[in-house]
């Protein structure tokens, strides 16, 4: 066998569907949570700078971005390992490296741990999908907030009514309703839509929105790859039995239409 053959039997097995969603969830995973981590960050500086001046009033939010950061952590832990298992997972029940490195997937124990692989993906799917709708929040929080920011900026021929524009961070709960003074108005409010802490934390989290939609995606397609990788493997199941069958029968014909065991019915006729 020469190198070109060599190298065409090796990109034959392959999983090239199993890489590309391995591929998505490292890029999503790391945009959620890289973006993510910095994002929280920086919203933490926002509040303690331009809507609570007290300590005692943003203490809680400190503390509940604090732990969301080692979630993030953690996430991005778990979804490293998972990753490299699933791509490991492909390369075996993909039917180009079955046919190269044995009938391995035909074990009952591998077909129940491709069925295990299959239910967890979905889970996680489902799973993520709570984070990707919970993740969308701040992206709304702060497009409202620029919204506001682009109608003071358009009436800034009339400040009577520009001092009436606020974003109120209590009413989204990310401050207790006697945080002082717990909202920005008017230019005030402009002012902070002007700054580089804003506009980068604006962008973190739509950063983080998209990754976690990415890994979305990448769970959704890996699921749907692994359940039709182990519906092929059964109905090669199906055809090896089909294929025994048939070899049965044609030793039947061979053999005028019997086939009998060469060891005798009962073990007391052995002499």
């Amino acid at each position: 066998m020469g190198c070109y053959d060599c190298c065409m039997r090796c990109l034959g097995g392959v999983p090239y569907c199993s890489l590309v969603a391995t591929l998505l969830c490292f890029s999503g995973i790391a945009l959620f949570c890289g973006c993510g981590h910095q994002a929280l960050t920086e919203t933490e500086r926002l509040i303690e700078t331009y809507f609570a001046r007290n300590l005692q009033d943003y203490i809680t939010l400190a503390y509940i971005i604090q732990y969301f950061q080692y979630v993030i952590y953690g996430l991005a832990s778990f979804f490293f390992l998972y990753c490299i298992v699933l791509l490991a997972e492909g390369f075996y029940t993909t039917s180009a490296a079955k046919q190269t490195f044995g009938e391995f997937r035909s074990t009952m124990c591998g077909r129940c741990l491709s069925s295990s692989f299959i239910v967890i993906t979905y889970v996680l799917a489902v799973l993520w999908l709570l984070v990707f709708a919970f993740s969308a929040l701040p992206v709304y929080f702060f497009y409202n907030m620029d919204a506001t920011c682009h109608t003071i900026d358009v009436l800034t021929e009339t400040p009577a009514s520009i001092n009436q524009l606020c974003v109120d961070a209590r009413q989204y709960g990310l401050l207790p309703w006697n945080a002082v003074p717990g909202k920005a108005c008017g230019m005030t409010l402009s002012t902070v839509c002007k700054t580089r802490e804003y506009r980068m934390t604006y962008d973190l989290y739509i950063a983080a929105f998209a990754g976690a939609g990415i890994t979305l995606l990448a769970l959704v397609h890996c699921s749907l790859h692994l359940a039709v990788n182990q519906a092929y493997l059964r109905r090669l199941g199906h055809r090896g039995k089909e294929r025994g069958y048939d070899l049965y029968g044609r030793l039947q014909r061979d053999r005028g239409g019997t086939l009998c065991s060469p060891y005798p019915a009962n073990p007391s006729d052995i002499s």
